[in-house]
């Protein structure tokens, strides 16, 4: 205990006060220019994601697709029924394939919102629509993507990709394959498109 009954400790200088005051100023402004940075990144990819869910909300509502509703993906090109065609490992074919030239455009059959641009062990490069009533549309062996990406809302006929020979595709005659997914489950697209 001090003499004259002060318990408090002495003040901090001037100078330290000053210290202190000028890192959390530093601090302060380092913060602010991290936030300033991610915020936009974060608050795009946030109102990206929740526009999608909404269109996509909207388009389960509406009716899927019906007999001769849709137009090919690959306008022009003879269409062939090849739904379940033998496949390697015991599989059945799970869509049809419409053949073209390398990078030949590759239309989206519905507006609807991208799920999907990206690669698997099959369908190589492919890409994934969702469109009205919840059916996913499924384009398999591309060369390449249009400029497209997940979340991004296509109108009919905008170009979603190019046709190629990806995945186990490799080496084929170029194609596209297209299927179509309703709640889970691989249906015959070839009665819903549009025949010339």
């Amino acid at each position: 205990m001090l003499a004259d009954g002060n318990n408090q400790p002495p003040r901090p200088s001037f100078f330290s006060r000053l210290i202190s005051l000028l890192i959390k100023a530093i601090v302060l402004l380092a913060l602010l220019f991290v936030f300033d940075k991610l915020l936009p990144s974060i608050s795009q990819q946030t109102q990206s994601f929740v526009v999608a869910k909404w269109q996509q909300l909207s388009l389960l509502q509406q009716e899927l697709p019906t007999e001769n509703s849709l137009p090919s993906p690959l306008p022009e090109r003879n269409l062939t029924d090849t739904w379940g065609a033998a496949r390697s490992q015991g599989r059945s074919h799970e869509g049809i394939d419409i053949f073209a030239p390398r990078n030949t455009p590759v239309r989206s059959t519905t507006q609807g919102v991208v799920s999907k641009v990206g690669e698997n062990t099959l369908g190589g490069r492919v890409v994934v629509v969702v469109g009205p009533g919840g059916a996913g549309h499924y384009y398999a062996h591309l060369e390449d993507y249009a400029d497209i990406s997940p979340n991004d809302w296509v109108d009919q006929g905008d170009v979603i990709g190019y046709v190629g020979d990806s995945g186990n595709a490799k080496g084929t005659p170029t194609h596209v394959h297209y299927g179509i997914y309703i709640n889970g489950s691989a249906v015959n697209p070839y009665p819903l498109l549009q025949k010339d």
